[in-house]
């Protein structure tokens, strides 16, 4: 998950000339936020916790104003 982490990280970085720091996309970036959560809302949901996915998919929408939903799979 780290790796992925990473790579996300360098990726906005490379891609947003706005972004002066990775400790910045890490902390503001909302969109950031919302795949971490997706990530550990979709592993819940492969792993059939349903409930868990849901209720870690509803945090984030509340917390970052971006809905993804749990089975949803990116990239």
């Amino acid at each position: 998950m780290f790796e992925h982490l990473r790579e996300d990280l360098a990726s906005v970085r490379e891609r947003d000339p706005a972004a002066r720091s990775t400790l910045e996309v890490l902390t503001c970036y909302p969109g950031v936020h919302a795949l971490i959560f997706h990530r550990l809302a979709h592993a819940a949901w492969g792993r059939n916790l349903f409930w868990l996915g849901r209720f870690v998919s509803h945090v984030s929408r509340f917390l970052t104003g971006i809905e993804i939903h749990p089975g949803a799979v990116i990239g």
